[in-house]
């Protein structure tokens, strides 16, 4: 028994990291005004810091759509790969655009 405690905490400890870092996903609306009002739905891949920290987030995925002139309006939902086919013909040209 003595033996399996430290196993188990070593376990932990190498799982812990992968387990945060782990990429996470998100889908959003963004706008565009230059030649009148553009939308689009989308899905963008984020960093793990950013996975769960809302403001992170926000951050994150306003400035990837800053850099081709889209502004954000919101994001609807942050999920895993598992998500990623459902949503993948609703974001045509935008999944995993940014």
């Amino acid at each position: 028994m003595k033996k399996i405690i430290p196993v188990v905490t070593l376990g932990f400890m190498v799982a812990m990291p992968s387990m945060a870092s782990a990429a996470c996903y998100v889908d959003y609306k963004a706008k565009q005004n230059s030649g009148g009002l553009k939308l689009h739905y989308g899905v963008m891949k984020l960093p793990g810091a950013a996975c769960n920290n809302n403001a992170a987030a926000q951050q994150v995925v306003a400035k990837r759509l800053a850099q081709g002139g889209w502004k954000l309006l919101a994001i609807m939902s942050r999920f895993d790969k598992s998500g990623l086919s459902q949503r993948q013909a609703n974001a045509g040209a935008y999944f995993l655009k940014y």
